[in-house]
């Protein structure tokens, strides 16, 4: 029935003038805006809807993985650009995680739901 359907996905924030900046801005992602909602566009043609949700409560999973090439170059240009990357035990000092797994390192945007940094290769 839907194989042929181009699916995308969606999350929820609480302040979308917020969201808008940190994706477009911090992020550097095309950000278009319609009916009050966010579409960030991101390579491979699968566009991602943002939504506002008054009562919205962060995802408690990792909603969005970005890939790139070098971890720590993508933590050091987002760090400088004010993002704050989480600390977990498996991390090192800069919030990445190697060795055990692909190496990744999570951040929140500004409605606290967390994204990633992930390495592939």
């Amino acid at each position: 029935m839907f194989e042929k359907t181009k699916a995308f996905s969606g999350f929820s924030v609480d302040d979308i003038p917020k969201a808008k900046q940190f994706y477009a801005d911090t992020l550097g992602l095309r950000v278009t805006e319609d009916n009050g909602m966010l579409t960030l566009h991101v390579a491979g043609d699968r566009p991602t809807l943002v939504y506002p949700k008054p009562d919205h409560t962060p995802a408690t999973f990792t909603i969005l993985n970005f890939p790139v090439d070098d971890v720590d170059a993508a933590v050091d240009e987002l760090t400088s650009r004010g993002v704050e990357f989480e600390k977990y035990p498996v991390g090192d000092e800069k919030g990445i995680m190697r060795d055990n797994g692909p190496t990744i390192a999570w951040f929140k945007d500004p409605a606290g739901n967390t994204l990633s940094v992930i390495q592939l290769d």
